[in-house]
């Protein structure tokens, strides 16, 4: 979007926009954005906050009354609803994964498999109670993704692509988001009620498909193809989890 406003403002149109990744606007240098720190995508923050979400978006709108700029990128002062420190005690994770069974399938991919297999039931459940899914970034099957993940990371960054419509990198970048998407969607549809942090947690802790995006990271960074290194650089982990990287694994972000 910050591409985007360039063109939309040639043509006379005033734009603003919220940002969730600094380093992509600040590249951009689009005529107003406002950055938020909250969770890829929750631009306003956190659901069902409307007074906290309708501060957002009127700050996002007061950049179109600034006289400085462009380009002009704000820093929204507050964090979301929820976003500090979370008790733990008491909690157990979402959803538990038995040990997948023995077969020739590597290790970890057929752990990101059986845990699939296991979400599926769930994450049927929540499309029929929200009518949507974000799965489909990627234009593949679950399954279909993992194991494109899985050869990207055997291969060292280096997979033939299963899309004939997107690039490498971009394939990546849906196959990573749809894999989240799939397990987020899936685990809120189970009874109780869970923080975004705790599920990130769980995600990128307890489960085969973080720890394979956690193992992409370092190798995609080397790989040849500048799309998939963009994304393992930028996009790939959250920020909030970029403690689960090894010090060596955390050097050379773009």
């Amino acid at each position: 979007m910050g591409g985007l406003a360039h063109y939309i403002e040639a043509e006379g149109v005033a734009t603003t926009g919220i940002s969730l990744v600094r380093e992509i606007t600040e590249g951009l240098r689009p005529p107003r954005f406002l950055w938020v720190p909250f969770e890829l995508g929750r631009p306003f923050g956190a659901p069902d906050e409307p007074e906290f979400q309708t501060r957002v978006l009127r700050a996002t709108l007061a950049l179109l009354n600034r006289q400085d700029g462009p380009p002009i990128l704000d820093d929204f002062p507050h964090d979301a609803p929820g976003s500090g420190p979370t008790d733990m005690t008491g909690w157990t994770c979402p959803i538990s994964f038995a040990p997948p069974e023995a077969t020739d399938v590597p290790t970890l991919l057929a752990r990101v498999l059986a845990e699939v297999s296991t979400l599926a039931p769930w994450h049927t459940l929540s499309i029929e109670r929200r009518g949507r899914t974000g799965v489909g970034a990627a234009k593949l099957d679950i399954e279909a993704s993992a194991r494109f993940l899985h050869t990207l990371l055997e291969g060292k960054g280096v997979a033939k692509n299963p899309s004939t419509t997107l690039s490498l990198g971009q394939t990546f970048r849906g196959a990573s988001e749809d894999m989240r998407a799939y397990y987020m969607e899936a685990a809120i549809a189970k009874p109780g009620r869970s923080s975004s942090h705790e599920l990130a947690d769980w995600f990128w802790g307890e489960t085969g498909a973080g720890e394979l995006l956690l193992a992409l990271h370092p190798v995609c960074l080397e790989c040849i193809d500048v799309g998939v290194r963009r994304v393992a650089a930028k996009q790939l982990i959250p920020r909030a989890q970029e403690h689960r990287l090894t010090p060596m694994n955390s050097e050379g972000r773009e």
